[in-house]
C-alpha cells in the first residue's frame, strides 16, 4: 500500500464513518488550527474552540448591554429575559450559599451564562461544541475547586480541615472516614467536568448518526428517524440548559461547603 492509499483510507475513515459510507460522529469534536501560534516553545495558536468561546463571550456582553441599556420601568422582552436570568442565577445562591454567597453572585452569573452560551451555540448546525471537550469543562472545574478551597481556608484558616473530620464518628474509625472525605473533595472537579463533557459529547455523538440515518434512509424510510430526530433535539436543547444550571448549582453547593463548612 503507497503513502497516497492509506492517506486516502484515513480520509475515508474521517469523513466516511470508518468505511460504512455514513459521515464519522466524531469527527464534529475535532479541534482545528485558525491562527498557527508559538510562544516560547508552546503551541498557543487561535483554534475553533478558542473562536467560539470568544462569540459566547461577546454574544453575552452585547445581550446584557442591549436588553438593559433603557432600564424601562415595564420591560420588553429581552430586559425580562435578562431580569428573569439574573433573578433565576441570584435565587439560586441565596437558595444554596445564603446572603453571604451573594458577594460571589457576579462569578456564578457569569459561569452559569458563559457554559449555558457555549452548550446552546453547540446545538448551531456547522457549529463547534466547546463543552464536549475534557480540558475545558475539567479547566472551568479545576479553577472553581482551586478557588473555593482559598476561599475556604481564607476565612476559616487552618480550622478549614476540620471539614474533613466528620463529627460524632468513633476515634477509631476517623482514619478511614478522614480518608474517604479527603478522596471525595479531591475528586469534585473530576465529577463536575465529566459531567458535563459526557452529556454534550455523547448528545452531539447520537444527534449526528440519527442525522446519517436520515440521510441513509432516504425519503420514505427516513420519516421515523427525522421525528425521533426532532424529538432529540428538543430535549438535547433541554440538556444544555439542565447541564449549565447543574455545573453552577454544584458551584454554589461547594461555595456553601467553603463558607459554612456544612
Amino acid at each position: 500500500m503507497t503513502v497516497t492509499d492509506a492517506h486516502g483510507l484515513e480520509e475515508a475513515g474521517q469523513h466516511g464513518g470508518g468505511g460504512t459510507g455514513l459521515p464519522d460522529p466524531m469527527h464534529q469534536f475535532e479541534i482545528k488550527r485558525l491562527v498557527e501560534l508559538d510562544v516560547f516553545g508552546v503551541d498557543a495558536s487561535f483554534t475553533n474552540s478558542g473562536l467560539f468561546m470568544v462569540i459566547a463571550a461577546v454574544l453575552i456582553t452585547l445581550f446584557t448591554l442591549i436588553a438593559m441599556r433603557r432600564r424601562a420601568l415595564v420591560p420588553g422582552r429581552l430586559q425580562s429575559v435578562a431580569e428573569v436570568s439574573y433573578e433565576f442565577v441570584a435565587n439560586m445562591v441565596r437558595d444554596n450559599v445564603g446572603t453571604d454567597g451573594m458577594k460571589y453572585f457576579p462569578f456564578i452569573f457569569t459561569l452559569f451564562m458563559f457554559v449555558l452560551a457555549l452548550n446552546m451555540l453547540g446545538m448551531v448546525p456547522y457549529s463547534f461544541t466547546v463543552t464536549s471537550h475534557i480540558i475545558v469543562t475539567f479547566g472551568l472545574a479545576a479553577f472553581i475547586f482551586i478557588g473555593v478551597t482559598l476561599i475556604g481556608f481564607w476565612k476559616h484558616g487552618i480550622k478549614f480541615l476540620k471539614f474533613f473530620v466528620p463529627s460524632g464518628v468513633p476515634f477509631i474509625m476517623l482514619p478511614l472516614l478522614v480518608v474517604i472525605e479527603v478522596i471525595s473533595y479531591l475528586t469534585r472537579p473530576i465529577s463536575l467536568s465529566v459531567r458535563l463533557f459526557a452529556n454534550m459529547m455523547a448528545g452531539h455523538t447520537m444527534l449526528k448518526v440519527f442525522g446519517s440515518f436520515v440521510v441513509a434512509l432516504g425519503l420514505l424510510g427516513g420519516w421515523a428517524a427525522l421525528a425521533f430526530m426532532v424529538a432529540f433535539t428538543g430535549l438535547e436543547l433541554l440538556v444544555a440548559f439542565l447541564q449549565a444550571y447543574v455545573f453552577a448549582i454544584l458551584t454554589c453547593i461547594y461555595l456553601n461547603d467553603a463558607l459554612h463548612m456544612h
